[in-house]
């Protein structure tokens, strides 16, 4: 599967693999004719639906919608970049405020 894809490619690919506007319809619990509209009109798929369409035909969320789930916050970071532990300084915030009251 491509992530270069724009949002409308990704929607037209999710409804080629569910198979038709309807069946993607039905995945998301709406009629034939919204799909249509969202191929037609926005050309992009609802926030709401994003998860469900995902799930179901395996097109990424980043592909349907970029602007809420951006592939770089996703998937580049590396694992090293991530906070793991615990937090000190919270520890001496509490006991600074408990002093404070």
């Amino acid at each position: 599967m491509s992530y270069n894809l724009s949002p409308f490619e990704a929607l037209e690919q999710a409804v080629a693999i569910a198979g038709s506007q309807a069946a993607l319809g039905k995945i998301c619990g709406v009629s034939q004719t919204a799909v249509w509209k969202w191929l037609q009109s926005s050309k992009r798929v609802p926030a709401e639906y994003v998860l469900p369409i995902a799930v179901a035909t395996g097109v990424s969320c980043c592909a349907l919608r970029p602007d809420i789930y951006p592939r770089e916050i996703m998937t580049d970071q590396a694992v090293e970049d991530r906070f793991c532990g615990i937090d000190l300084r919270a520890d001496d915030r509490r006991q600074r405020d408990r002093r404070a009251a």
